[in-house]
């Protein structure tokens, strides 16, 4: 059964996936279209962990984490349009592909995630989806991935 719920909030991203700090990376998922598209959340902070060593001088979102993001963004927009909250949904990355970083994402940037569903459906282990983040308009990041998701037998 498709849940018509149209954006999820931190309470509920983390019924939805199991991250945490310092890995929970989406704030906020602003906008759901059921099993389509969906548009996250996160605002940057100097305090992100990774600052530390990436760059210490010149602090910049490692692009990995990026893409980690519109992951998780996407098992978000899954988890909510299936009804899967306190189902303990399990996520794996089983790809990426064209993946292009356009612009430098910094402290105080607010990390705008749009993701897409380009194969997938109810039932299916193995999903792809479409990402691209910017801040401020500027496209800092585009990529297609593939990833498993299953509930823990």
């Amino acid at each position: 059964m498709i849940n018509h719920l149209k954006s999820a909030d931190i309470q509920l991203i983390q019924r939805i996936i199991p991250h945490r700090y310092p890995f929970l990376l989406v704030d906020k998922v602003v906008e759901i279209d059921n099993l389509v598209s969906a548009k996250g959340i996160k605002n940057v902070s100097f305090n992100e962990p990774y600052f530390q060593g990436h760059f210490p001088n010149v602090p910049i979102m490692p692009g990995v984490v990026i893409i980690e993001a519109l992951a998780q963004t996407a098992a978000v927009m899954v988890g909510v349009s299936l009804n899967l909250a306190d189902k303990n949904l399990l996520i794996y990355f089983m790809g990426i592909d064209n993946c292009k970083f356009r612009w430098k994402v910094v402290p105080g940037d607010v990390l705008e995630l749009s993701v897409s569903v380009l194969r997938g459906k109810v039932g299916s282990k193995v999903w792809k989806f479409g990402g691209l983040a910017s801040v401020s308009g500027e496209i800092a990041a585009e990529v297609e991935f593939t990833a498993m998701m299953e509930l823990p037998t």
